[in-house]
């Protein structure tokens, strides 16, 4: 094609996302044909105003093997757009060390962030032909800061370093009793990836003989050290799948704070169903989630030790949960977790990823280290995400860079490629033109190869859902709520009296911008829906938000100051447990006397939803829904009989497809109920979902037995 037509056709793409995809062709291209004019094409396209143009040509050049091209590189980790020198960090992996970057990266590592994690992946790299090298620029790095975060990155860096010259100084700051215990940590985690050097095992059992945190470092470090065991013949066949940023447990009693949303409710349900499934196709589930340093040695045990069952496999990755989009900077501790559960369970036949997040990243890296094949649930996220905001205006060209170095979506949108890529099989949500919509927003084209590509709908647990149904409806006018809905009642009963008895605008969800909690508060208090309904979040952490939650309580409390919830009807109790979530969700639908009028709706604001689990459980409960127009919800929802689908970003259209709902919650509740549950039952359970995806694990399994079995050599 060559360099200038692949500019051209970067730069004349339609959408941002054709644009990205376009820029693969022009890395392609300018690999192709290194040399003077090349460059030249690159250097005008990193002077222009188009973000997505001059971050292309970012990648061009890494992309070439040409020292000027690898010079100019090099020189953009100095340029005054932070979001270019972010990318020149990550373009750099692409190719051979280089010194003159070398002292720049090391500072990107110091700094923190999104681009910490990219520079301290491309020293990783160059670690091998440079070791010694980098060895050494990081314990002058380390002479030149006092401050602890830094100093902590800058040593789990240096741990990555396999040249036996880093050692010596993990060693001493791990035993350095007056180091931050944040460097000691990173110090000691980083001995645990380096069995049979002098003095680490020696450092290690001294450090776990003390008490606190750091002992409980140095104990995992010593697992680590542990040669794997070989497989049993008869072991059990093994699924693992992870959420990392979510607190996971049997109850579900985190879900809805923080990132504990949908994901983690459904993985697990999933693993309680493919184990309870009857075909012994899956005899044991792992999931993995987040989770304490001393409960990540705990569950090594019960991984270890037993051969059936839903287990759980915790990750220890900071003191205190770190919200996903801040998470890429844990990726080394999310690795190093991963590879201890997954080497602890003995043979793991199918792992399976579900995101374009760091879990998501580490685990591929642990993946292939350990030879097991991995199953990756493909999703357009975050193209969907980036094409809805510009389509809003919320997004150009221009503004591109700022906002990717916000989002990361240049990156994301390359991890998706890249699971999808290296992923055994792939599975899909359903979507109403599924084939085009992968084919245009991710570029792959899942009619070809189509038997490594399945379309597996999402489930909910409908005996969770019946239960909480026919318990609020016994309850009935008896006095007698089941627990957890006395809450409820005692939060309505607090409204002034004109607000009591109104109906109930219901959304259960995370507090993210992408799930629009913030938006929906602002579409409902500007419209006659606030003079008619009062409005139930839940969903958050309100005692102690994370950042995201912080951002949308700001928004909401803009708009509904915290004083004045009550008053104006808005309920913001926070994330309640699963259970206690179906007995609100069945309230908002049968009413609860006195205090809210029955044929309640459901409403998911959020820019894009990809399935929507909560969507369904409401559905399932029998109410009325209010949903996105693009995504998996427009395969369910049927508009004027189950739901109504709108635009969320057009606040108008978004609004009249709330009033409709209401009204349409009215005419006949009952035959409403019973279409929306029947299509749940018939399409949607957790049960249909583990029925589906227990052979596939086995044929991927079966298949990776058999390429091993085809890759030994005959004597």
């Amino acid at each position: 094609m060559g360099i200038q037509t692949s500019m051209d056709a970067v730069q004349s793409a339609p959408t941002i996302v054709d644009a990205l995809r376009r820029a693969d062709e022009l890395a392609f291209e300018a690999g192709r044909e290194p040399g003077v004019r090349s460059l030249r094409h690159l250097a005008a396209a990193l002077a222009s105003e188009d973000d997505v143009r001059a971050l292309a040509a970012v990648h061009a050049l890494g992309a070439m093997t040409d020292e000027e091209a690898g010079r100019m590189l090099a020189a953009l980790l100095s340029d005054r757009r932070p979001y270019v020198r972010e990318h020149a960090a990550w373009a750099l992996s692409q190719g051979l060390p280089r010194l003159d970057a070398v002292g720049r990266l090391i500072a990107m590592v110091a700094a923190g962030g999104f681009s910490a994690m990219l520079a301290q992946r491309t020293l990783e790299g160059w670690s091998v032909p440079s070791g010694e090298v980098l060895a050494v620029a990081l314990e002058a790095a380390l002479v030149s800061t006092d401050d602890p975060a830094a100093r902590a990155r800058l040593v789990e860096t240096l741990g990555l370093v396999r040249a036996p010259l880093a050692t010596r100084p993990l060693i001493a700051i791990a035993r350095d009793e007056a180091e931050d215990d944040a460097v000691r940590e990173a110090a000691i985690a980083a001995l645990g990836q380096r069995p049979g050097q002098p003095g680490v095992e020696n450092t290690l059992d001294a450090l776990m003989a003390t008490t606190g945190r750091l002992a409980s470092v140095a104990r995992l470090a010593l697992l680590d050290l542990v040669p794997p065991q070989p497989d049993a013949a008869d072991a059990p066949r093994t699924i693992a799948q992870l959420f990392l940023h979510a607190d996971m447990d049997a109850q579900l009693a985190t879900a809805g704070a923080g990132d504990n949303g949908g994901i983690a409710t459904l993985l697990v349900r999933l693993g309680d169903a493919l184990v309870a499934d009857g075909s012994g196709l899956v005899e044991r589930v792992i999931t993995l989630g987040r989770g304490s340093v001393d409960q990540a040695a705990s569950d090594l045990l019960d991984v270890a030790g037993t051969r059936g069952g839903h287990r759980f496999g915790r990750v220890p990755m900071a003191p205190s949960p770190v919200p996903s989009a801040a998470a890429w900077g844990l990726r080394v501790q999310a690795r190093r977790g991963i590879r201890r559960v997954l080497r602890a369970a003995g043979r793991v036949d199918v792992l399976h990823l579900r995101m374009a997040d760091v879990g998501s990243l580490a685990a591929a890296d642990v993946a292939r280290e350990l030879g097991i094949p991995t199953v990756f649930t493909l999703a357009p996220d975050p193209h969907s995400v980036i094409t809805s905001l510009e389509e809003s205006g919320q997004l150009t060209r221009e503004g591109f860079g700022e906002a990717d170095l916000r989002e990361h979506y240049w990156f994301r949108a390359r991890l998706v490629q890249s699971l999808a890529a290296g992923a055994e099989h792939t599975v899909l949500f359903p979507r109403p033109t599924l084939a085009d919509d992968m084919k245009r927003l991710v570029g792959v084209d899942i009619t070809t190869h189509a038997e490594r590509h399945t379309v597996v709908a999402e489930g909910v647990d409908l005996a969770v859902v019946d239960d909480a149904v026919s318990r609020v409806a016994a309850s009935a006018g008896t006095g007698d709520a089941p627990t957890g809905l006395a809450e409820l009642e005692r939060m309505l009963g607090e409204l002034p009296p004109e607000r009591r008895g109104l109906t109930l605008l219901v959304s259960v969800g995370r507090l993210h911008r992408v799930k629009g909690m913030a938006s929906l508060v602002e579409a409902w208090h500007a419209s006659a829906l606030a003079e008619r309904t009062n409005l139930l979040i839940i969903g958050g952490d309100l005692t102690h938000p994370s950042v995201d939650e912080r951002e949308q309580i700001e928004r909401i409390d803009a708009i509904v100051p915290a004083a004045e919830r009550a008053a104006r009807g808005l309920l913001l109790p926070g994330h309640r447990p699963n259970g206690v979530t179906a007995l609100w969700l069945a309230a908002a639908r049968l009413g609860l006397p006195g205090l809210a009028a029955p044929a309640g709706v459901y409403v998911c604001a959020s820019i894009k939803e990809e399935f929507g689990i909560a969507l369904l459980e409401a559905m399932a409960t029998g109410l009325v829904v209010v949903a996105p127009d693009a995504g998996g919800p427009a395969t369910y929802v049927e508009p004027g009989r189950t739901g109504f689908l709108a635009p969320t970003w057009d606040r108008e259209r978004f609004v009249a497809a709330i009033t409709e709902a209401l009204a349409h919650a009215t005419l006949d509740p009952d035959a409403v109920a019973e279409r929306s549950h029947a299509m749940v039952a018939e399409r949607f359970t957790i049960q249909a979902m583990a029925a589906t995806l227990a052979p596939l694990y086995q044929a991927v399994a079966s298949q990776d037995a058999d390429l091993a079995r085809l890759a030994v050599l005959p004597s």
